[in-house]
């Protein structure tokens, strides 16, 4: 089981807007933020804190895993196309607009990189 996810930024400030932004439609509000992370939640439940954009502890440059992606649950459609229009609007890269990837699926996706390049998917 899961207990939060993590993803690293060199501009937390920076990140911290975009994330803002782009997780607003999928009901996760900014619960915490320090010198080194900011913490997301759902709107009903703030005190479980599920995501976390920070600084590496190590203070080394923050960088994206290949083949890593962080996925979100959009509780709609219209959330979900909401999700990929703020992130490329706040000037993420476009990995995908929404729709479904296998044939017969009803299961829909969107993705786009953040400002430091972390894959982040949403589906409904």
């Amino acid at each position: 089981m899961i207990g939060y996810v993590m993803v690293g930024t060199n501009d937390l400030d920076r990140a911290a807007g975009f994330y803002d932004a782009l997780l607003a439609p999928l009901d996760l509000v900014e619960v915490e933020r320090t010198e080194t992370y900011v913490a997301y939640a759902p709107v009903d439940a703030k005190d479980t804190i599920e995501f976390y954009v920070t600084t590496p502890f190590d203070q080394r440059p923050a960088t994206r895993g290949n083949g890593t992606m962080i996925v979100f649950g959009a509780p709609s459609m219209q959330a979900l196309e909401q999700f990929h229009e703020v992130g490329v609007q706040r000037g993420g890269t476009d990995e995908g607009a929404p729709g479904p990837r296998e044939e017969g699926s009803d299961i829909c996706y969107a993705y786009v990189r953040d400002l430091d390049g972390n894959k982040i998917c949403a589906f409904v």
